[in-house]
């Protein structure tokens, strides 16, 4: 799969990000635990093929760029009661992410 049928990436390293808080039917890469919860774009991982798509034996393009999202443990789970400075990081392709 070259760049040239890849989605362009919409955020960089530092932008705040809310994960769409949704629950389509089918087979869903997104964690339910970090759905409706903000972080931050840690890393650009590249472009690859959705694949919620290729699940269902579909080509999966255009490529979906995917992130590395870091999250504040205490933001996902308000219980949490390890260090402050806990944090979670979850790949998660960009058609889950708007900007916060």
């Amino acid at each position: 799969m070259s760049a040239l049928d890849a989605v362009p990436a919409r955020f960089r390293v530092g932008d705040r990000v809310r994960v769409r808080r949704a629950d389509p039917p089918g087979h869903v890469r997104t964690p339910w635990y970090c759905r409706g919860h903000v972080g931050t774009i840690e890393r650009l991982c590249g472009a690859f093929a959705n694949p919620e798509e290729l699940a269902y034996n579909r080509p999966g393009r255009p490529a979906q760029p995917l992130y590395r999202v870091r999250f504040v443990a205490a933001e996902l789970w308000p219980d949490y009661r390890e260090r402050a400075a806990d944090a979670v990081e979850v790949e998660i392709f960009q058609h889950w992410l708007e900007a916060a």
